[in-house]
């Protein structure tokens, strides 16, 4: 047989797999992104509503992160324990009960407490899911597999952004406010998915029915392949030497630098982007969606270069840098249309290296310590979800602006550009000596 027919199993395999375990994975992390963010939307009629000061709110919207963050490296041993199916679908299903619940806060103290449950509920769902795709798809690949479910990430901005409007002004039908409409409607899809999950995801390659004898073998060989030399030890001797390795934390420091910078802004982005431009919140929405469309093209588009000539660098570094100089210019001019728009256009930048950089993480190590390492270096980023609004919010109330605010972020992506600088490095070609080959050190990563 050439290698032209030995190849024939496996691309149809991944075809299949491409169809059937990405766009449901994609509608799994929009929901939950919906879920997570959607207080952006929010944020005025909820601040009116229940009299919340600016510091009120960025704590609230940060708390769900520290929560999230500490439920990370827990929720993935127990998704090496119980399979991908049944944890990813307890995962939704109680997040989606929790979102909708949302709806029935009434201070800051039910409003903090919901944060924390729907960021217990919803934590180890992306970093569960990064290490089921390293099962599934070769690293020529990943990147690309990686973006197909991430693009759903920018295409939440466009579905919150269409839906915020109308959703909000429900307020005062059948007695609910605008924004409980919106945490109500928008949870909803989460539960629904959670059935499918349960039904229609296999737990690996070997348990799926639509592949036929051949392409299971095929998957199961590259599979093989990509944990060869991996310690596949459990328990806390694995957790010992993922923690122990450096650049699993060189990565969530550049993790965390990037999620503070991006959540300081987005979770104030709407009412910046209004104060800015003048238009209402309907057209902010419609603007902001418009640039999550243009952020999933930018996805893919940087993903695809990226597997095609193999290098994760500068695929990362140039987004990187943009969003450091991006800050900055908005921090020393925080005024007019023009500001405004740029600042519109930050999920488009941004989306744009998370391809690349998630391929980074799940090349770390192999075997099951990918699932540790995954998780610890999400934990780290997710961290930064709760520093990044709290540190906005206080700085406003301080200054009584956002100026000072936006332009600080331009420290954290600078931070961030040098860890990748650091990470990507050229190294020796050897396996670091990490307990017996369980970190695999990848110098194929620079340029």
């Amino acid at each position: 047989m050439d290698a032209g027919a030995d190849r024939t199993p496996l691309e149809s395999a991944l075809r299949k797999a491409r169809w059937r375990i990405l766009p449901l994975l994609a509608f799994g992390y929009l929901a939950a992104y919906m879920d997570r963010a959607n207080i952006s939307f929010a944020a005025e009629s909820i601040n009116h509503d229940l009299h919340f000061a600016p510091q009120v709110y960025g704590m609230g919207a940060g708390l769900f992160f520290v929560s999230y963050a500490l439920c990370e490296i827990p929720s993935n041993g127990l998704l090496l324990r119980f399979g991908a199916r049944r944890w990813l679908a307890r995962i939704m299903l109680t997040w989606g009960l929790l979102a909708a619940a949302m709806m029935f806060v009434q201070g800051r103290s039910s409003f903090y407490g919901m944060r924390l449950l729907l960021g217990v509920a919803e934590a180890g769902y992306f970093p569960g899911v990064l290490y089921y795709l390293a099962q599934w798809f070769p690293v020529q690949q990943r990147a690309r597999a990686i973006s197909w479910f991430y693009i759903s990430f920018p295409l939440s901005s466009t579905v919150m952004g269409v839906a915020a409007g109308s959703l909000l002004r429900l307020n005062g039908t059948l007695g609910l406010r605008g924004w409980q409409w919106l945490f109500l409607v928008e949870g909803l899809p989460a539960i629904a998915l959670s059935v499918a999950f349960w039904f229609a995801l296999p737990d690996s390659p070997a348990q799926a029915r639509w592949l036929d004898e051949d392409e299971s073998r095929e998957l199961d060989l590259v599979s093989a392949e990509q944990r060869e030399g991996a310690d596949d030890r459990g328990g806390f001797e694995l957790l010992r030497d993922v923690l122990g390795e450096p650049r699993v934390w060189v990565l969530g420091l550049f993790n965390f630098c990037m999620l503070s910078g991006t959540y300081a802004l987005y979770f104030f982005l709407p009412t910046i982007v209004r104060q800015l431009t003048g238009l209402t919140m309907a057209s902010v929405g419609y603007l902001i969606a418009l640039s999550g469309l243009i952020g999933a093209a930018s996805m893919l588009v940087n993903a695809w270069d990226s597997d095609r000539k193999m290098e994760r660098r500068w695929h990362v570094l140039m987004p990187t840098l943009a969003m450091a100089v991006m800050m900055l210019l908005a921090g020393v001019h925080l005024r007019g249309m023009a500001v405004g728009l740029m600042l519109s256009m930050m999920v488009a930048v941004f989306t744009s290296l998370l391809g690349p950089l998630n391929v980074l993480a799940t090349e770390l190590c192999r075997g099951r310590a990918v699932a540790l390492a995954v998780a610890t270096y999400n934990m780290c980023g997710i961290l930064g979800g709760f520093v990044g609004p709290y540190w906005m919010g206080w700085v406003r109330h301080a200054t009584g602006g956002y100026g000072v605010g936006v332009g600080s972020l331009c420290g954290a992506w600078v931070v961030g550009a040098g860890c990748i600088v650091w990470l990507t490095k050229a190294r020796p070609e050897k396996v670091t000596n990490v307990n017996e080959n369980t970190i695999n050190a990848e110098p194929e990563m620079a340029e």
